[in-house]
């Protein structure tokens, strides 16, 4: 990694853990699974570097259920309809968030978000957050056939926003966004906050750059 970008024409955002810290609903969604189960709630801490994986990072924690259980399917589901009930009470941008969209758009860069979440909940999350109000295109996780860390949905999001991918730089906090980036050809900055998991080494993540803050992006992309 460095600490410099090329000038860009666009900014890619991943959602969760760069934009939005949702770990709090999550974590309320698989303690409320618990609790239906008669067993005692988990601390935030426990889930917390877990929620970028999604229900195959956070049943293991909540329910000891892994992706190769039987019931893993079910529960999945059952997880996301009691996440769904509390989509917004609690998920808020990261601080600096606000004000980093703000001087991105005064620049008059594009921006999009590309998340794995799937548009049942990617959608009403960005339609909740005023922040993220002037979102040029929103990629989902089933926006299109295929997911990060394939390449397709920041090329997508790139496509929806006019610009060359050579001229986006991807912002996110998990390998399988740097990867993304990578073979999309961008630019791609590493968001060191966010739900980065224990056993997760990031200095050997293809990434362009780091930064620790949300507001650091704007030193990168020459905006401060």
């Amino acid at each position: 990694m460095n600490d410099t970008l090329r000038p860009v024409k666009a900014v890619l955002f991943d959602l969760d853990g760069t934009l939005i810290d949702s770990a709090t609903e999550l974590a309320h969604a698989v303690n409320h699974m618990r609790a239906a189960r008669a067993l005692p709630p988990l601390p935030l801490e426990a889930y917390r570097p877990f929620v970028g994986r999604g229900a195959r990072g956070l049943l293991p924690i909540g329910l000891n259920v892994g992706e190769s259980h039987p019931e893993f399917a079910v529960l999945r589901e059952e997880f996301f309809d009691t996440y769904e009930k509390c989509i917004g009470a609690a998920t808020l941008p990261f601080d600096g968030v606000a004000l980093l969209l703000q001087k991105i758009s005064l620049a008059a860069l594009p921006w999009g978000i590309v998340t794995n979440k799937v548009e049942r909940f990617a959608v009403p999350i960005v339609q909740k957050t005023t922040a993220l109000a002037q979102c040029g295109a929103l990629i989902g996780g089933d926006t299109i056939a295929y997911s990060k860390p394939r390449p397709e949905p920041l090329l997508e999001a790139a496509a929806r926003l006019g610009i060359d991918p050579r001229d986006c730089v991807y912002v996110g906090d998990d390998l399988r966004d740097m990867q993304a980036g990578q073979t999309a050809g961008m630019q791609t900055v590493a968001a060191l906050y966010g739900y980065i998991a224990p056993d997760e080494d990031t200095r050997t993540w293809p990434a362009t750059a780091s930064i620790e803050t949300p507001l650091q992006l704007t030193q990168l992309l020459r905006i401060d």
